[in-house]
């Protein structure tokens, strides 16, 4: 499965807009989906749930929730390898949290009832997205420079410092909410 920064969302229902591309997919399964991507929530709040009529692009969503679909439509399809190009580099850091969240239980094995271990490859500029991550790779002018996990980094990659410095030590100091946006940092990616 794959999910990438600029959500593709067509004209439709939202419950149209998850199934899109599953030939005799249920609404159970659908709906299974979207509680899974943390979607449910903000589906039943709009007008007809999962009949909600979805504008081209995603109109009517925001960010985060068109993101969320996008997961759904992904997790529906119950893939064993999830790639997440920039997926969160447009939505609030309380969206990022529940996208997190959501992957996690995707990639468990045991927890949400599915085959078991899937592998998720995370691409991401905001540091945010990638620190809980099981290896992260560290790439400057594309080549890679380490690998390890966020501790590891920490300990010895300078260009990892200067993202946690640039970026996480910022957030810290900054009042909340903050959106960390680092259009400059280089590419990393975590499982």
């Amino acid at each position: 499965g794959v999910v990438t920064q600029e959500t593709v969302l067509f004209r439709g229902s939202i419950a149209f807009n998850i199934g899109y591309g599953a030939p005799d997919v249920t609404d159970e399964k659908i709906r299974e989906a979207a509680r899974r991507a943390r979607a449910e929530e903000f589906i039943l709040a709009k007008p007809g749930g999962y009949a909600f009529e979805v504008g081209e692009g995603g109109s009517g969503l925001s960010g985060g929730q068109r993101q969320r679909i996008a997961i759904a439509r992904a997790i529906l399809r119950d893939p064993q390898v999830l790639i997440l190009d920039e997926a969160t580099s447009m939505v609030d850091a309380e969206s990022e949290a529940r996208i997190a969240e959501a992957l996690a239980e995707f990639v468990s094995p045991g927890r949400d009832g599915g085959a078991g271990l899937r592998t998720c490859l995370i691409v991401a500029h905001r540091l945010s997205t990638v620190v809980a991550a099981d290896r992260i790779v560290v790439m400057d002018r594309g080549r890679i420079v380490d690998q390890g996990t966020h501790d590891e980094l920490l300990g010895r990659c300078e260009t990892y410092q200067s993202l946690v410095n640039n970026q996480l030590v910022r957030v810290e100091r900054a009042p909340s909410p903050v959106t960390v946006v680092a259009d400059q940092a280089p590419a990393l990616g975590g499982r």
